[in-house]
């Protein structure tokens, strides 16, 4: 055989790093372009950029896995360590460190719908925030003036609601914020009515609203899913008026039912939840007056009959009787005072005649003039000393009313004083009247009292009252 067969060696292929890194790469590129992976997430971590990178793990090995932010933004659910994923994307390989990565292109829960979980995960985060805490529901107004309805005006859902408040309060003010309620930007619409709610009453002129509806029919949990967002839910824990959440068909639970103040099976449900009808608010209204006047009418009873009480107590009828006395001298004076005005009358009548029957020679206009004079000077000391008589009068009855109210068993009562009778009704001046064991009545400014003597000490003497000055 020829010397130059055996002669022959075959040339060595010799790759840099980099482009055997290159070759697998576009190797594993071309032979997996599609997989799915079923597999358990760990080392999850997300970077700042938006991606996400994670390792999913079984058993007996694991491999790197990325998710780009390209295709992170749509998962409908968060990653975490220790979840069970089914990942769909095509095999490569990072050629700084040499490693072959699944890049995901899809990710889902494996036995649990990645709506579901995302559900659960904000459900459990907004709990833990104190986001359904019943302290903070807020009670809904008895009767709104204005209801807002954050709803699509498209649906049967607000015709329905128009349809329950006329039925139930037909003057009823209501507003509706047009919304999306399902698909893109619908959750972010449901926020924006709520907060324009919130915001009416800063516009000069604008009613407030006093409640506001969430509405939206039946449907499946995507279709539902606008009322499951966070932004939504945050919207309804920072509204300052009461929220009702009325979504879904009465099986269907969404984020806004736990976040709202009120969660109604059905949005005519929360319609009527809203405002009672007004045949109730009327009935309500007059059964509360009928009540009032009767408690009125009871409580006129009463004070009649403890004013008839008082009016007959003796001790106004000493009162009374002593008025009835210092009356009746003020009219003896009086017919005195006209007794002796008319004496005095008389008297000056026939002096006049006395002296003009004397003075026949003198001028008689004269003489009148003169007599006039006097009369008139008689007179007016007269009306100046029946004045102060009258004054002097009116001040010994003034006096004389001031000492007997002074002197009143009733303003002594209410100085803190009582007036104690025994059981025979007499009055108790001494404690050696009464025996330990024996039923006395304390009578004091208000009211009576009934009490038994405990025992007796001997009183000690009075002190002495001070002189009154002369003149008082």
């Amino acid at each position: 055989m020829p010397q130059a067969l055996f002669d022959f060696q075959p040339q060595r292929k010799i790759y840099s790093v980099s482009e055997l890194s290159q070759e697998i790469r576009n190797r594993l590129e071309q032979q997996f372009p599609d997989v799915w992976v079923a597999g358990e997430v760990s080392n999850f971590h997300g970077a700042t950029s938006g991606h996400l990178y994670f390792s999913l793990k079984d058993a007996d090995a694991q491999i790197r896995a990325v998710c780009f932010r390209s295709q992170a933004r749509y998962l409908k659910f968060k990653p975490a360590d220790g979840v069970s994923v089914i990942a769909r994307g095509r095999l490569s390989v990072y050629e700084p460190r040499g490693e072959y990565q699944l890049v995901v292109e899809f990710l889902e829960p494996a036995g649990l719908g990645a709506l579901q979980l995302a559900f659960e995960q904000l459900k459990t985060r907004l709990a833990a925030e104190g986001l359904f805490d019943p302290a903070r529901k807020r009670p809904l107004p008895v009767l709104p003036r204005t209801i807002g309805v954050v709803t699509s005006p498209a649906g049967a859902v607000v015709r329905d609601i128009l349809l329950v408040l006329r039925r139930r309060f037909r003057n009823m003010n209501v507003l509706v914020y047009p919304a999306r309620v399902q698909g893109e930007g619908a959750a972010r619409e449901i926020a924006q009515g709520i907060e324009r709610f919130n915001r009416r009453p800063l516009a000069a002129g604008l009613r407030p609203v006093d409640v506001i509806i969430l509405a939206r029919g039946g449907g499946s949990l995507e279709d539902l899913w606008a009322f499951n967002e966070e932004a939504v839910a945050r919207a309804i824990a920072a509204s300052k008026i009461p929220v009702i959440s009325g979504v879904g068909h009465e099986t269907d639970f969404t984020i806004a039912d736990f976040v709202a103040d009120l969660r109604a099976p059905t949005p005519s449900a929360a319609a009527e939840l809203v405002v009672h009808r007004k045949q109730d608010f009327v009935a309500e209204l007059e059964d509360r007056a009928r009540r009032t006047s009767q408690i009125m009418r009871l409580k006129l009873s009463e004070a009649r009959q403890r004013w008839t009480e008082l009016r007959m107590h003796r001790v106004f009828e000493t009162v009374l009787g002593r008025l009835a006395e210092r009356a009746q001298r003020v009219d003896d004076c009086v017919a005195a005072l006209d007794r002796s005005l008319g004496r005095r009358l008389s008297e000056s009548r026939h002096d006049y005649l006395r002296a003009s029957a004397g003075v026949d020679r003198l001028d008689f206009r004269q003489l009148l003039g003169l007599k006039r004079a006097q009369l008139e000077e008689r007179s007016r000391k007269f009306q100046t000393e029946f004045r102060r008589y009258l004054v002097e009068r009116r001040n010994r009855l003034a006096h004389a009313q001031v000492t007997l109210h002074e002197r009143s068993p009733m303003v002594i009562l209410s100085r803190g004083y009582s007036i104690t009778r025994d059981a025979t009704g007499k009055i108790v001046r001494d404690a050696a009247q009464v025996a330990p064991g024996d039923d006395v009545s304390v009578r004091l400014a208000r009211g009576e009292i009934s009490a038994r003597v405990q025992g007796r000490k001997n009183p000690s003497p009075p002190a002495p009252l001070p002189q009154r000055e002369r003149g008082n």
